[in-house]
């Protein structure tokens, strides 16, 4: 089969490689019918080196139809049309019983203290191969795979692998009251969706990007946005703009893919230093050195108003990062982050994508679909933030 295989910083290729096979009999095998890049996909691309092996098949946001089952798989079958959620969960452990399924302790990589394992995600997590392939084989396929309905496209369904259900745990971890105010930085997919979920759900959203292509998509979908590349203090005019308090939430959907500061610029230099290092080297190193780009976590924590909460959705990879305590415990502020816990969202958002309309606008966030084979492509134009691509998803 045709897979997306890393081969260095900023070097992916369309590789051969063996079909995978029924291994275990909760596993199941999936021909893909689509396969989108992340945000995060890119932190394989351009920072997380040091974690991957040469030819790791990439990808974490597939669906398609299923072609074999194991022995231990009832829930689905050959021929049923399934979404795959990213993180890989058993449904059953005392971590899955509490519908933490990000941390299951079935699959989660101790080694690497880190939680559950995730498809095509590095060494940190388990180094399954992942989803931008002809096919994938699922573990712990008697729980995961999401059944879908024959009839609507792809794209109707395609992001509850991942940027759904990632969008509405930013809003649920945001803590807005009701009525309530949030500011979401970054208008990639994920700003994009939390955005439009939490005015959806009745809040004030003010969206805050620099990217004009991304400032218009918002914008188009009822999103209240600010240019951030427009002003000196965003905080500031966000204060402006709600007399003076903040908003009661923020979400950072962005982490460490922020640009532009000073901090930003010297982080990216070390990031890169350490994809130049030996991989026993350069792993410590980005596991142990604060490298993030912490511009957004510092525009949140300023922004937020004094008792609200500050909900990550960005991926943030430091450990040593410096944060402002002071600011923090005065304000009285409240921090929740984390991986999604996909399957816990589910039944929340599937009426919203199989009811009438579309009210979260979920077939307007593809700016680019493309063949698998012009997969190096679509992570260059999205890295690099060309041709106006905001999501590229991949038909094999």
């Amino acid at each position: 089969m045709k897979a997306v295989a890393w081969h260095g910083t900023r070097d992916v290729r369309v590789d051969t490689v063996p079909d995978p096979t029924i291994q275990e009999p909760t596993d199941a095998i999936i021909r893909i019918t689509s396969t989108a890049i992340c945000g995060s996909d890119l932190h394989l691309y351009e920072v997380l080196g040091p974690f991957l092996d040469e030819g790791d098949i990439l990808g974490h946001e597939p669906m398609g139809v299923v072609e074999a089952v194991g022995s231990g798989v009832s829930h689905i079958a050959p021929g049923d049309r399934v979404v795959i959620p990213f993180n890989i969960s058993c449904g059953s452990c005392w971590m899955c019983d509490r519908d933490l399924y990000a941390h299951c302790e079935t699959t989660q990589n101790y080694e690497q203290g880190t939680g559950a394992s995730l498809f095509g995600f590095s060494k940190l997590y388990g180094q399954v191969p992942g989803g931008q392939a002809e096919l994938l084989r699922v573990p712990q396929a008697h729980f995961g795979p999401i059944k879908i309905p024959e009839g609507p496209p792809d794209e109707r369904f395609l992001f509850l692998s991942d940027v759904l259900p990632t969008s509405w745990q930013a809003v649920e971890f945001a803590d807005i009251p009701e009525g309530g105010s949030v500011t979401v930085f970054g208008l990639g997919p994920i700003g994009q969706m939390s955005s439009r979920i939490a005015r959806h759900r009745g809040a004030r959203v003010i969206a805050v990007d620099s990217v004009p292509e991304r400032l218009e998509m918002a914008r188009r979908n009822g999103i209240e946005v600010l240019d951030g590349g427009a002003h000196d203090d965003v905080p500031g005019v966000i204060r402006d703009m709600t007399d003076g308090r903040g908003t009661d939430s923020v979400i950072d959907a962005v982490g460490m893919e922020a640009h532009g500061s000073l901090g930003a610029k010297i982080a990216g230099a070390a990031q890169k230093l350490a994809n130049l290092l030996p991989d026993s080297v350069g792993a410590p190193f980005m596991q142990k050195a604060g490298v993030d780009r912490l511009t957004v976590l510092m525009l949140s924590i300023d922004t937020v108003c004094r008792g609200g909460t500050v909900s990550l959705s960005g991926f943030y990879g430091g450990m040593v990062d410096p944060l402002p305590m002071l600011t923090m415990f005065d304000k009285g502020i409240q921090l929740k982050m984390g991986q999604a816990h996909v399957k816990r969202w589910i039944d929340d958002i599937m009426p919203l994508i199989t009811g009438d309309g579309d009210p979260l606008g979920v077939e307007d966030l593809a700016t680019h679909r493309m063949p698998l084979d012009q997969a190096p492509h679509g992570y260059e134009i999205f890295q690099k933030k060309q041709d106006g691509a905001i999501k590229v998803v991949l038909k094999p």
